[in-house]
């Protein structure tokens, strides 16, 4: 394919890139573009919103909602860049920006969302629709329109256009502070965790350490100017690390230094956590709600923070009976308390004694390349019909973002392409921590928009011809970002607030956990798992140790998510009264964690407040719990997946065609029924977990759930 002539009059990032699927041109895109061609974009979707208003014709959908859907494709393209680019890449020039751009954007969303021309015209329609749910056929419109009616109307309530001018003005104040206080919140993070590496000059402290492990620390503490080896910090408190330091001293300064997050002294996130919470509260309660979770939950499929809470508490005991019986098995039956620093390391001394399985058996056999090719795109082949071709020809943001142009290989026209792919699998300095699926582009027939989606990952780049070798978790995680980006890629809607992932938190992770399954599965085992040296297919008996080792460990790692997810619930079910009355964020951790029987000796939360980037700095408030909640769904499908013989076409496109394709435009659990043919049980996630059912209440999703 050739590539268009650059056209020195368009801008590239108000016009529409010429660049294949709208590919942004990152080549042609300075920073000093961004802030000002956000302030453009801003005030052109301004004048668009001002024209839907004054429109001197009755409101109809064609004028007023679907003129809404089409508003502001300006605004989306360029922050699409600006984020897509913050992420992975936050230079101090683009946090700058961010610090400058972020009370823009808050205010102007709010003026859109509470402007009342706006919200009489759009209720006119959903007026004229049926706002008791009155068939769409009866109103004359399709049922995607109907959804996109409802969507919009139900949007604008819960950004507060029913309010009076008082409670408008308050609510555009309050989301202009939580705009600044999120961004300060993940600059405090990311300043924290990167000033927290430990730095080590005594190679002795490294035994345990694999040779091309020690290689990239001693590369990263170069970078930074120093001598040595740097350990950086990941997102989670246990730092993966800890499992291979042999030293106890050297694993008790990283687990300092990762608790330590977000609590230094010129970053210190405590304070903007209370005033965020308190900022919540008192939002939820201008919009006549109790508490921020309330609002949050209203329109996940979960329905309500008690069904949330309860799905999690009814785990609770199982839970923490295994993580107990699980640090005794580390003790050699001591009853003796493992220090949280030290289970991470004698987990893996362990597995390696009773299952003959640790990271330096498993790892040569799991090398990225192959895992990508023969593994994630194949397992996505054989589902969905999916074919993707590299494109050298296609730049990404930085040199070592990969672009892959995606195919459907059973459409018969010559131009079968469905959209690209972008992959950034290595860590860097600038890059946030953690790993995610984003997009640059989504998929829309109003728009005639194909996917631009990328995945984000953060592993360790080695040294200078070694190749990349992961762990099992690691490999774990390109499956289930890829789920992500399949479900970007799939997307077959009409309206782009529908696209891809555009779903309820609690739902968003089901297609990408499910995706999880296919990495463990003996059939694709057996076509990528080769040792790296020898070409030797991983063996079933090592498989099964790998299984058996898995289980072990799981007690202690439902414990520290149910401790974050609760924590989280916690901090967004508080009045505005009750928010105002906590001032000391640890005890208000160590209460929740007692009450909820989460205070484990040896376990720490997976994120405490300070560094819990999901929850104040992330999309996630009041919604970690969505993790687990996916998760019932996902196990659930899993054993349906099995059932029907694992990798097969007939089961991938079912998924296609129920819940991947249709994004946000379907009842979430009815498209679970319509796929599983029943309602979702926990039961398999407790199968899959080892968890004992007997002291399990059973709850059925279905029963709290909504769509």
């Amino acid at each position: 394919m050739t590539l268009p002539t650059p056209d020195t009059d368009r801008h590239p990032l108000l016009d529409e890139s010429p660049l294949p699927y709208g590919l942004p041109d990152f080549a042609a895109i300075e920073d000093s573009d961004l802030e000002p061609a956000i302030r453009t974009a801003i005030d052109d979707h301004a004048a668009e919103i001002a024209a839907i208003v004054s429109n001197p014709e009755a409101p109809t959908v064609e004028n007023t909602v679907i003129a809404l859907e089409r508003s502001g494709l300006a605004l989306t393209r360029v922050l699409s860049v600006f984020y897509g680019l913050l992420g992975p890449d936050a230079t101090s020039a683009r946090l700058d920006i961010d610090r400058v751009v972020s009370p823009l954007l808050a205010a102007h969303h709010s003026a859109v969302m509470t402007d009342q021309g706006l919200f009489a015209r759009v209720d006119a329609v959903h007026s004229a629709l049926g706002a008791d749910g009155s068939p769409e056929a009866e109103s004359g419109v399709d049922d995607e329109t109907g959804r996109l009616i409802r969507r919009h109307h139900r949007d604008l309530l819960r950004a507060g256009a029913g309010l009076d001018d008082a409670g408008r003005e308050r609510l555009t104040a309050i989301d202009t502070r939580l705009a600044g206080l999120t961004t300060a919140f993940g600059e405090n993070l990311l300043a924290s965790t990167s000033e927290s590496a430990v730095h080590v000059t005594d190679e002795s402290e490294l035994a345990g350490l694999p040779a091309s492990t020690r290689s990239t620390l001693a590369a990263g503490a170069a970078d930074a100017g120093l001598d040595g080896w740097l350990i950086p910090l990941g997102l989670p408190t246990v730092q993966p690390i800890t499992a291979w330091l042999d030293d106890a001293g050297l694993r008790r300064r990283v687990m300092e230094a990762s608790l330590r997050r977000g609590a230094t002294p010129d970053h210190d996130n405590a304070p903007i956590v209370l005033e965020i919470v308190r900022l919540r509260a008192e939002r939820a309660r201008l919009l006549g709600l109790g508490s921020h979770a309330e609002h949050v939950l209203a329109v996940e499929t979960a329905g309500s923070p008690e069904a949330a809470r309860g799905l999690l508490l009814d785990v609770v005991d199982a839970a923490v009976t295994n993580a107990r019986g699980e640090a005794k098995d580390l003790l050699g039956g001591d009853d003796r308390e493992v220090d949280p620093a030290d289970w991470a390391w004698a987990s893996e001394r362990l597995r390696a004694d009773r299952f003959q399985v640790d990271d330096a058996t498993v790892r040569p056999y799991f090398e990225l390349e192959r895992v990508l090719r023969d593994a994630v795109m194949y397992s996505a082949t054989e589902l969905y019909g999916l074919r993707f071709s590299e494109r050298a020809d296609l730049a990404g943001y930085l040199p070592d973002v990969r672009v892959f142009e995606v195919f459907d290989e059973d459409h018969d026209e010559q131009d079968a392409g469905i959209g690209l792919l972008l992959l950034d699998y290595y860590a860097r300095p600038t890059k946030r921590g953690g790993a995610w699926m984003t997009s640059f582009r989504d998929q829309s027939r109003l728009l005639d928009s194909r996917p631009v989606v990328v995945n984000v990952m953060n592993l360790a780049r080695p040294a200078a011809g070694e190749p990349t070798l992961l762990t099992m978790d690691e490999v774990t995680t390109m499956f289930h970002e890829f789920g992500h980006a399949l479900h970007g890629l799939l997307s077959d809607v009409r309206y782009p607030v529908f696209s891809g992932t555009s779903v309820p938190r609690d739902f968003v992770e089901f297609p990408s956990q499910v995706n999880e399954m296919w990495a463990r599965r003996p059939e694709l085992l057996a076509h990528y798992a080769r040792h790296v040296e020898t070409g030797d297919t991983i063996g079933e008996d090592l498989v099964a140790r790998m299984r058996e080792a898995e289980r072990f460990g799981e007690g202690q790692a439902t414990v520290e998510y149910l401790a974050a997810a609760l924590l989280d619930l916690a901090w967004h079910s508080l009045s505005p009264e009750e928010a105002e009355a906590v001032t000391d964020i640890d005890r208000f951790e160590a209460g929740v964690l007692a009450e909820a029987g989460l205070d484990v000796p040896g376990v720490e939360p997976r994120y405490r407040s300070r560094y819990f980037q999901h929850i104040f700095a992330g999309g996630y408030s009041a919604a970690y719990y969505s993790y687990f909640w996916a998760e019932v769904l996902d196990a659930d499908a899993a054993e349906w997946f099995a059932a029907r013989g694992g990798l097969q076409r007939s089961s991938g496109d079912a998924m296609r065609r129920e819940v991947l394709a249709r994004g946000g435009a379907i009842d979430f659990l009815d498209a679970y029924r319509a796929l599983r043919g029943s309602d979702p049980s926990p039961a398999a996630l407790l199968r899959r977990r080892g968890l004992d059912s007997s002291v399990v209440g059973g709850r059925e999703v279905a029963a709290a759930g909504r769509s």
